[in-house]
């Protein structure tokens, strides 16, 4: 009897609960070995997580300005389609949905399983089936919640980000008071040259932006938010602040207790702290990460089924993914999209591979996304929007994201090419279907399909412009 559209149910609150549960999640707890890994030392690796955080206030900062500019959800994906056109925009999407977000969404489910595990195993390490079992019944309970509700999804996210920064808490304090006391053998020759290998340092960059990612969230929900041109940028400010300063306390707090080699030799970096920091809490940090890992995985679902949703209404996805559930107002065809591909990814992947293959498809597009934003100021001067970033940002980041996707290439060119690769195997696809159909504006070859898909599911188009 009512409408059928998606409703503006984002606060400011929730907003910053999905950036910091979204930020934080499974990369500060398995990101260290792979920064420390790549940059040589503990000190060239907390000066990389500080420029990571620092790159990564860039970026949120343009895309804030983004968010203000174009009034429409679907974050990186819409972002290039207003501003550089229907072709990379595709492109993007293509890589998105078959490499960047089920590599992305593996990772992390595969996060949160070891650490559940890691309580009942302890000291052994947990098989690994288990661990892959463990992590897909997380994620299904997440896509499940996400299929049924907008509103208990927000809550869930709000509820985590606080035991995120629980987690955070108990491994920064107990660091800090042994530092206090003067434990800083740790620290002795912390910038070593020898170790230092330049051409690792983008693989190093890609494990600590992973850390970071999920400042560009708010995007993906526009048109859900509460006066997003309000609190937008606020919600960005003083997640991405409250971020960097946790993480750099937390790997301070690492490598206080823990030397270069156990954080190399350790699978699970928080689990090795807590064994050696204090005993008592071995069972319940293991717990609070992968409840960390769980809102990673919800905030991931939760604004990627709006850029499907979104790629769908422009007429670049199958129309059934711009489809809203009649009763429970959620875009059930695009939570539901992602299920077969997370759960091959997750059977049959490696973390460290993984993150590698994706970073590099995702580092591009973001890039692209903010040379869009100066590509948008120049064409649109008489816009006035009511957040705009120094011009100097947009370009210095846009500068350093597409060096750091060239330099990859030197680095780990087997699983750089692999996602190149699967972004450029977007064009004969774009250029036979997509954009054919968007010239003749024919009824899609799917349509009975889509019907009965449509009258299954119980969801129907969009009623309503919430832009």
């Amino acid at each position: 009897e009512e409408a059928v559209f998606l409703r503006k149910k984002i606060t400011l609150l929730r907003a910053f609960s999905l950036l910091i549960g979204s930020m934080v999640g499974s990369g500060i707890f398995i990101s260290p070995k792979g920064v420390l890994k790549n940059s040589g030392s503990v000190g060239f690796s907390l000066v990389v997580w500080f420029v990571c955080g620092l790159l990564s206030m860039f970026g949120a900062l343009c895309y804030a300005e983004l968010g203000t500019r174009i009034t429409k959800s679907g974050g990186h994906y819409i972002y290039i389609l207003e501003t550089l056109g229907p072709l990379p925009s595709f492109l993007f999407l293509w890589a998105e949905f078959f490499a960047i977000r089920p590599a992305n969404s593996a990772v992390v489910s595969l996060a949160f399983g070891r650490y559940m595990l890691e309580p009942f195993f302890a000291p052994c390490a947990a098989p690994v089936p288990a661990v892959k079992l463990v992590s897909l019944l997380g994620y299904y309970m997440v896509l499940t919640l996400n299929s049924w509700s907008v509103t208990w999804s927000a809550r869930l996210q709000t509820a985590l980000s606080i035991v995120k920064l629980l987690a955070l808490a108990l491994i920064i304090v107990p660091g800090m008071m042994l530092l206090a006391q003067g434990h800083t053998e740790n620290f002795q020759d912390a910038f070593d040259r020898e170790s230092l290998v330049l051409d690792k340092l983008p693989l190093a960059f890609y494990a600590g932006m992973f850390a970071y990612s999920g400042w560009f969230q708010t995007s993906f929900v526009r048109e859900e938010l509460v006066r997003p041109e309000r609190n937008i940028p606020l919600a960005v400010i003083v997640s991405v602040i409250t971020v960097i300063v946790g993480y750099m306390l937390t790997n301070v707090s690492y490598y206080t207790v823990l030397g270069t080699q156990d954080v190399l030799a350790s699978p699970a970096v928080a689990v090795s702290f807590v064994q050696r920091a204090f005993k008592s809490l071995i069972s319940v940090v293991p717990v609070l990460v992968a409840l960390s890992c769980f809102g990673t995985m919800n905030g991931g679902i939760f604004t990627f089924s709006r850029t499907l949703f979104v790629a769908s209404r422009e007429g670049q996805w199958p129309p059934l993914f711009s489809m809203i559930h009649i009763r429970r107002h959620t875009p059930l065809p695009a939570v539901m999209l992602m299920f077969p591909l997370v759960t091959a990814m997750v059977c049959i992947g490696d973390i460290y591979h993984l993150m590698n293959f994706f970073s590099f498809s995702r580092w591009l597009f973001i890039g692209l996304a903010t040379l869009g934003l100066i590509v948008h100021r120049h064409r649109h001067p008489e816009l006035r929007s009511p957040f705009k970033v120094p011009l100097f940002v947009p370009v210095s980041f846009t500068i350093i994201c597409l060096f750091t996707v060239a330099m990859s290439f030197y680095s780990d060119p087997v699983n750089i090419s692999i996602g190149c690769t699967m972004v450029l195997s977007g064009f004969p696809v774009y250029y036979l279907i997509i954009h054919r159909q968007m010239s003749s504006r024919c009824r899609s070859p799917f349509y009975y399909l889509t019907h009965k898909l449509q009258l299954l599911l119980e969801v129907v188009q969009q009623e309503i412009k919430t832009y």
